[in-house]
Protein backbone atom coordinates (compact mmCIF):
# COMPACT_ATOMS: atom_id res chain seq x y z
CA UNK A 1 0.00 0.00 0.00
CA UNK A 2 2.75 2.75 0.61
CA UNK A 3 4.06 2.19 -2.41
CA UNK A 4 1.46 2.56 -4.30
CA UNK A 5 0.43 6.42 -2.54
CA UNK A 6 3.76 7.06 -2.96
CA UNK A 7 4.16 7.23 -6.63
CA UNK A 8 1.38 9.25 -7.66
CA UNK A 9 2.74 11.74 -4.97
CA UNK A 10 6.46 11.20 -6.49
CA UNK A 11 4.69 12.38 -10.20
CA UNK A 12 3.24 15.12 -9.09
CA UNK A 13 5.78 16.44 -6.17
CA UNK A 14 8.45 16.12 -9.59
CA UNK A 15 5.83 17.79 -11.82
CA UNK A 16 6.03 21.02 -9.19
CA UNK A 17 9.71 21.08 -9.05
CA UNK A 18 10.17 21.21 -12.93
CA UNK A 19 7.35 24.10 -12.99
CA UNK A 20 8.64 25.97 -10.34
CA UNK A 21 12.45 25.66 -11.45
CA UNK A 22 10.93 26.45 -15.18
CA UNK A 23 9.18 29.31 -13.99
CA UNK A 24 9.98 33.21 -14.14
CA UNK A 25 12.34 34.20 -12.07
CA UNK A 26 12.41 37.16 -9.75
CA UNK A 27 15.07 40.38 -10.59
CA UNK A 28 18.31 40.31 -8.85
CA UNK A 29 19.03 43.85 -7.71
CA UNK A 30 22.39 43.97 -9.55
CA UNK A 31 20.14 42.79 -13.11
CA UNK A 32 18.30 45.94 -12.03
CA UNK A 33 21.76 48.41 -11.41
CA UNK A 34 22.96 47.31 -14.76
CA UNK A 35 20.32 48.76 -16.87
CA UNK A 36 20.78 52.11 -18.67
CA UNK A 37 19.56 55.05 -16.44
CA UNK A 38 19.02 56.93 -19.38
CA UNK A 39 16.52 54.99 -20.88
CA UNK A 40 12.64 55.37 -19.55
CA UNK A 41 10.09 52.23 -19.29
CA UNK A 42 6.80 54.33 -18.39
CA UNK A 43 3.21 52.91 -19.18
CA UNK A 44 1.62 54.22 -22.14
CA UNK A 45 -0.74 56.48 -20.09
CA UNK A 46 2.19 58.76 -18.15
CA UNK A 47 1.96 61.31 -21.27
CA UNK A 48 5.49 60.31 -22.36
CA UNK A 49 4.35 61.00 -26.09
CA UNK A 50 2.93 63.73 -28.29
CA UNK A 51 0.93 61.81 -31.22
CA UNK A 52 0.00 63.79 -33.94
CA UNK A 53 -2.18 62.24 -37.15
CA UNK A 54 -1.99 64.17 -40.51
CA UNK A 55 -4.56 63.42 -43.08
CA UNK A 56 -3.74 65.12 -46.95
CA UNK A 57 -6.16 64.57 -49.39
CA UNK A 58 -5.41 65.45 -52.92
CA UNK A 59 -4.37 62.84 -55.84
CA UNK A 60 -5.56 60.01 -53.17
CA UNK A 61 -4.78 60.34 -49.28
CA UNK A 62 -1.66 60.77 -47.68
CA UNK A 63 -1.82 59.79 -43.74
CA UNK A 64 1.48 60.98 -41.16
CA UNK A 65 1.66 59.87 -37.60
CA UNK A 66 4.39 61.63 -35.57
CA UNK A 67 5.22 60.44 -32.13
CA UNK A 68 7.41 62.37 -29.74
CA UNK A 69 9.33 61.66 -26.46
CA UNK A 70 8.49 64.14 -24.27
CA UNK A 71 10.75 63.00 -21.75
CA UNK A 72 14.26 64.53 -20.86
CA UNK A 73 15.71 61.27 -21.25
CA UNK A 74 15.76 58.87 -23.74
CA UNK A 75 12.69 56.37 -24.21
CA UNK A 76 12.63 52.96 -25.62
CA UNK A 77 9.49 51.52 -27.60
CA UNK A 78 8.76 48.04 -27.91
CA UNK A 79 7.05 46.51 -30.76
CA UNK A 80 6.02 42.37 -30.37
CA UNK A 81 6.08 42.17 -34.46
CA UNK A 82 7.50 44.10 -37.49
CA UNK A 83 4.31 46.42 -37.49
CA UNK A 84 5.19 49.47 -36.03
CA UNK A 85 2.26 51.46 -37.41
CA UNK A 86 -1.09 51.26 -38.67
CA UNK A 87 -3.27 53.34 -40.48
CA UNK A 88 -7.23 52.24 -41.24
CA UNK A 89 -9.90 54.03 -42.36
CA UNK A 90 -13.60 54.18 -41.23
CA UNK A 91 -16.77 55.37 -42.95
CA UNK A 92 -19.69 57.23 -41.16
CA UNK A 93 -21.01 54.03 -40.20
CA UNK A 94 -17.78 52.76 -38.47
CA UNK A 95 -17.30 50.13 -41.23
CA UNK A 96 -13.43 49.52 -41.95
CA UNK A 97 -12.64 50.70 -45.37
CA UNK A 98 -9.05 50.19 -45.93
CA UNK A 99 -6.39 49.43 -43.70
CA UNK A 100 -3.14 49.66 -44.41
CA UNK A 101 -2.24 46.31 -42.95
CA UNK A 102 -4.08 44.08 -45.19
CA UNK A 103 -2.53 42.04 -47.58
CA UNK A 104 1.15 42.87 -45.97
CA UNK A 105 3.57 40.50 -44.25
CA UNK A 106 5.37 41.10 -41.19
CA UNK A 107 8.04 39.75 -39.36
CA UNK A 108 7.45 38.19 -35.97
CA UNK A 109 10.12 39.08 -34.40
CA UNK A 110 10.54 41.89 -31.23
CA UNK A 111 12.28 45.09 -31.58
CA UNK A 112 13.05 47.86 -29.58
CA UNK A 113 13.82 51.33 -30.41
CA UNK A 114 15.54 53.76 -28.80
CA UNK A 115 13.81 57.30 -29.27
CA UNK A 116 15.91 60.44 -27.40
CA UNK A 117 14.60 62.70 -25.53
CA UNK A 118 12.46 64.97 -27.77
CA UNK A 119 12.91 63.05 -30.86
CA UNK A 120 10.49 62.55 -33.56
CA UNK A 121 9.26 59.10 -35.38
CA UNK A 122 7.40 59.62 -38.24
CA UNK A 123 5.62 57.27 -39.98
CA UNK A 124 3.58 57.67 -43.08
CA UNK A 125 1.22 55.41 -45.78
CA UNK A 126 -1.38 56.32 -48.52
CA UNK A 127 -4.70 55.44 -49.69
CA UNK A 128 -5.94 55.69 -53.49
CA UNK A 129 -9.48 56.10 -52.23
CA UNK A 130 -10.70 55.19 -55.17
CA UNK A 131 -14.53 55.47 -55.71
CA UNK A 132 -15.11 56.55 -51.88
CA UNK A 133 -16.63 59.91 -51.35
CA UNK A 134 -18.01 61.48 -48.02
CA UNK A 135 -17.08 61.76 -44.61
CA UNK A 136 -14.47 58.83 -43.20
CA UNK A 137 -12.08 58.68 -40.03
CA UNK A 138 -8.71 58.29 -40.48
CA UNK A 139 -7.46 55.79 -37.54
CA UNK A 140 -3.79 55.96 -36.95
CA UNK A 141 -2.65 53.21 -34.45
CA UNK A 142 1.19 52.75 -33.05
CA UNK A 143 1.55 48.93 -32.29
CA UNK A 144 3.62 49.11 -29.43
CA UNK A 145 3.58 46.78 -26.68
CA UNK A 146 4.39 49.20 -23.85
CA UNK A 147 3.44 53.04 -25.51
CA UNK A 148 0.28 51.91 -27.51
CA UNK A 149 -1.11 54.71 -29.24
CA UNK A 150 -4.56 55.12 -31.38
CA UNK A 151 -5.66 58.79 -32.47
CA UNK A 152 -8.31 59.55 -34.33
CA UNK A 153 -9.15 62.61 -37.03
CA UNK A 154 -12.07 63.07 -40.06
CA UNK A 155 -11.85 64.05 -43.50
CA UNK A 156 -13.88 64.27 -46.59
CA UNK A 157 -13.53 62.73 -50.28
CA UNK A 158 -15.30 64.90 -52.33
Amino acid sequence: MPRSINRPLFFFAAAAALILACGPRAAHKDDADQKDASVVMAPSNDNALAVSTGVSVGDGVQFTLHVTNLHDRAMEIRFPTGQTHEFLVVDSAGREVWNSGTGRMFTQSLQNRLLASRETLTFGDAWTGAGHRGRFTAVSRLRSSNHPVEERVEFVLP
